[in-house]
């Protein structure tokens, strides 16, 4: 069942990419989630959760030539002392993915990217180096 439709592609979010998030953001039972479409490029999915708090688990989910959509519930030391948890939503369009794959993904982001209530930093990704910890959690560090 779809929930929200973006006009600049046409693509739906599918009610399960809801219900995880909810898991992720609520019931901190899972770690990271990553989105795909449909085989038939109409529907955003679940593709993958994981409870890993393995970061290298996470990197290696995303595929070397293929976009993706993540959300990760990232855990970081305070310079102050302390933790703190912020959620993080990646879009990864990696440089080697084909040009209309990253064109669809693009243009169909903010229709999940709308429904995720309460995500902290929003990261573009187009290699490893831009979705790297350290990386994101400086970005977060300054919100």
């Amino acid at each position: 069942m779809a929930i929200s439709v973006v006009e600049a592609s046409g693509v739906a979010v599918s009610s399960e990419c809801l219900s995880e998030y909810q898991t992720l953001k609520l019931g901190k039972k899972l770690k990271y989630i990553i989105f795909t479409l449909n085989k038939d490029n109409t529907e955003i999915i679940v593709e993958k959760t994981s409870n890993s708090h393995e970061y290298e688990d996470f990197l290696a989910d995303l595929p070397e030539g293929d976009c993706r959509y993540a959300v990760y519930d990232y855990e970081y030391e305070l310079e102050e002392g302390g933790k703190r948890n912020k959620l993080a939503f990646v879009a990864w369009s990696p440089d080697d993915a084909r040009v209309k794959r990253k064109m669809l993904f693009a243009s169909s982001k903010d229709a999940i990217r709308r429904s995720l209530v309460g995500i902290a930093v929003e990261i573009q990704g187009t290699d490893l180096s831009e979705v790297a910890f350290e990386t994101v959690v400086a970005k977060l560090g300054r919100k």
